[in-house]
């Protein structure tokens, strides 16, 4: 069964919670952008209505209600707007700390966007604040105060004006009747006539004479408002009391007095006067606005408080949309200019295929990102052109290179300021150096030795320079035969080719393959003589040492020293013979332990006073030799450290000490290696590297051959033969044999040998 895995985005839309379906489904339409602009929307027409409420403009006009009901939805709106603004804040604000392409600038246009918006709310609020202080002030000043408060004095002292007037009717009537009370209250005719004529000579609308209980006695001809209402029960007993009760009211257009008529028994004077309406209604519109100015004075404070309240909120209000809208002027700005940096760090990666979404045209951001298309695109297609023009480079430098590592000569290539370039396997083998440490040096730096020779080579640039040099690397020396050619390309040189060849084996098989024959000659030239000499010498001695009278001793030693001499020129002889006629070697398996403890033997027995040591293997060490030729190596090699160990100088450090030759066999990966280390004084410092050519040799007795024959026995048996110093004191001979069969094949040809 094939299973494939699903991502969660993929799922069909039935298998998701319902919250995740309307997130998915908001996000596609949208929704929280247009939510979010609704928002802001909502809070400018709410501002600006509130501030038109605050103003009374139609068709709030000014019902406090109105401005009550506009601040509370300012504030839902600004505590929505607010967090909306919150979130996309701290959005930005994580960004900024990711470090997101464009963030800087993003904050920085929204900063600005703020600053602009922000600066002309504060302002506008400030001068709104001052502008309402400065307002309120006028209103509550002193001179408005003082002027309402005289206003207040002359209605009030225009009303108590019309109260002392009708007080004074009163009395003066009452005091009229009460004189005549007499005739009054026997003739009830002449006490109406009475009342009509003093009512009429005062200007009074209402006038009558009654009882307590409110019956009239007598009135004037158009007084009828005692039949309408009646009067209050202790405004008669203020009167019964000997008072002057004024009555007015603020529904009643008159002015009225009750007193008691005491000349009559149970009798009151009611007398009223109109106002005049207008008069009344500013004494009433001056009370007023003067108790609604007091009332608003004692709260001017808490009208500062809630204007500015106000203010503050539409300014929040305008500020927080202003920021919301610098974040959506931002994020269109900065998008494509974040997706130009994000696509540039992709070019500076190396992806030259980034491209970026092209705008509309005739947009500035759109021709910066067409432009930067088609840079990228042309960066690509050049990038490919160099990418295959560097793929032929490297393949034709690749087949370059292997050509030159086919090649046993060493090849440098040098540009025109003779700076290297090129070097093959072979050059940095022979130079004992890597293509790091020569490339880009100069000659001059890398191969001091070859600089004349380049110098050489710029002088005469149509001509092969070629000549041997000798060069000295980690302690040997080889010879090295140089040519350098200059490289031409219309008719310029851009550069030179050094190639050169290790003849330091070639020389020295030339020097060799001279000494052998020159051994030959001498030692056919030498040996037919020597047997005749000693035989002469010999037959001397018998026959004449008789007749010898005169010191025979001196005849005898003479004889004797010319039979040695002869013996010592014999064996000179032999060994040149040996080193001119270098058996060919015989190679099967055999086991290195014999062969060497063979050989330390012989020395030791030569050389008692020297302590040999062995350090051999358990096991056998076969391989493929010459038996004979290793052994005559070994003794050589021997020979020569007991040599050196007797010829150590006496004041010397370490002369005391005893002789040491310890000869060590090692059987390692593919390798045979014998070790021969002595505590003698060591290598010599001059002509080191020449130790094992023919008749080198320090040593006043030695013919210089020894050491040849060994590296001549080691050529045939393609080993190495290596010479150093010990670290402790003396000489190490190395004996190192390559390319030898494991020790399970020489196993495996043993057991076919004995089984046949």
């Amino acid at each position: 069964m094939n299973s494939q895995q699903v991502h969660p985005q993929q799922l069909p839309a039935r298998g998701l919670p319902l919250r995740q379906r309307f997130g998915n489904w908001s996000r596609t339409v949208g929704l929280p952008r247009k939510l979010a602009i609704a928002v802001a929307a909502a809070a400018v027409v709410s501002g600006i209505a509130t501030y038109g409420a605050m103003s009374g403009a139609a068709p709030f006009g000014t019902d406090p209600t109105n401005v009550l009901i506009l601040l509370n939805i300012d504030l839902v709106l600004l505590l929505i707007l607010g967090a909306i603004v919150s979130v996309r804040l701290v959005r930005l604000w994580l960004e900024r700390r990711r470090g997101s392409a464009g963030s800087k600038l993003h904050i920085r246009l929204v900063g600005l966007f703020s600053l602009v918006s922000v600066t002309p709310a504060i302002v506008v609020a400030v001068f709104s604040a001052l502008f309402l202080n400065f307002g309120l002030q006028a209103w509550f000043s002193r001179q408005v105060s003082t002027a309402l408060d005289q206003s207040l004095v002359v209605a009030e002292a225009y009303m108590a004006e019309h109260r002392e007037t009708i007080r004074g009717h009163a009395l003066a009537m009452a005091n009229d009747l009460n004189s005549q009370a007499p005739f009054l209250v026997q003739n009830p005719g002449r006490l109406r006539q009475l009342v009509n004529r003093l009512a009429e000579l005062r200007g009074l609308s209402d006038t009558a004479v009654l009882t307590r209980n409110g019956r009239i006695l007598a009135r004037s001809g158009l007084s009828f408002a005692l039949e309408l209402e009646r009067l209050p029960e202790p405004v008669m007993l203020r009167a019964a009391a000997g008072e002057v009760v004024v009555l007015t009211s603020e529904a009643d257009e008159r002015v009225r007095a009750l007193v008691r008529l005491v000349a009559f028994v149970d009798a009151y004077l009611y007398v009223g006067r109109y106002i005049e309406s207008r008069v009344l209604n500013h004494v009433q519109r001056v009370q007023g606005a003067v108790g609604q100015y007091k009332q608003l004075e004692r709260r001017q404070s808490g009208f500062q408080i809630t204007f500015v309240l106000i203010f503050v909120v539409v300014a929040l209000l305008v500020l927080l949309s202003s920021i919301w809208v610098g974040l959506a002027f931002a994020n269109q700005l900065v998008r494509p200019i974040s997706g130009l940096i994000s696509a540039a760090e992709r070019v500076r990666a190396g992806e030259l295929s980034a491209r970026v979404e092209e705008g509309d045209e005739g947009d500035e951001i759109g021709s910066l990102s067409r432009a930067f298309n088609r840079m990228t695109g042309q960066l690509e297609e050049q990038r490919d052109e160099l990418v295959e023009a560097n793929k032929q480079l490297d393949e034709r430098r690749q087949f370059t290179e292997a050509v030159l590592g086919g090649v046993s000569a060493g090849v440098i290539g040098l540009d025109a300021n003779g700076l290297v370039t090129l070097p093959n396997r072979s050059a940095l083998s022979l130079l004992d150096s890597s293509a790091d440490i020569l490339t880009g040096r100069s000659v001059e730096d890398a191969v001091p030795e070859m600089m004349h020779l380049l110098q050489e080579a710029q002088a005469r640039p149509d001509r092969l320079i070629e000549e041997e040099i000798e060069l000295d690397r980690g302690g040997r020396k080889r010879t090295l035969l140089v040519r350098i050619v200059a490289e031409k390309m219309d008719g310029n040189i851009v550069g030179y080719v050094v190639t050169f060849d290790d003849i330091t084996a070639l020389v020295a098989a030339q020097r060799t393959a001279a000494w052998a024959d020159v051994a030959r000659r001498i030692a056919h030239e030498i040996k037919n003589p020597l047997t005749p000499i000693q035989l002469a010498a010999e037959r001397l001695k018998r026959k004449y040492m008789s007749e010898v009278s005169s010191e025979p001793e001196i005849f005898s030693a003479c004889t004797d020293t010319i039979v040695r001499q002869v013996n010592d020129i014999r064996q000179m002889v032999d060994e040149f013979s040996a080193f001119a006629r270098m058996p060919t070697a015989v190679m099967q398996p055999e086991n290195l332990q014999p062969i060497v403890q063979q050989a330390v033997l012989l020395q030791r027995v030569a050389h008692p006073e020297i302590e040999f040591a062995l350090d051999l293997p358990n096991e056998p060490v076969i391989m493929d030799c010459d038996s004979r030729q290793l052994g005559q190596c070994l003794t050589n090699l021997l020979k020569n450290a007991a040599e050196a160990i007797e010829s150590r100088d006496g004041t010397a450090a370490g002369a005391e000490e005893t002789g040491n030759i310890t000869v060590k066999v090692r059987a390692e990966s593919g390798e045979r290696v014998i070790e021969i280390e002595d505590n003698g004084p060591g290598l010599p410092a001059e002509n080191r590297d020449r130790l094992s050519e023919p008749y080198v040799t320090t040593r006043v007795r030695g013919t210089g051959l020894g050491l040849a024959i060994v590296s001549k026995i080691m050529e045939d048996h393609a080993g190495e033969f290596i010479l150093s110093d010990r670290t402790s004191g003396g000489a190490r001979a190395v004996l190192r044999f390559s390319n030898v069969k494991s020790d399970a094949f020489y196993k495996g040809v043993k057991k076919m040998d004995t089984g046949s």
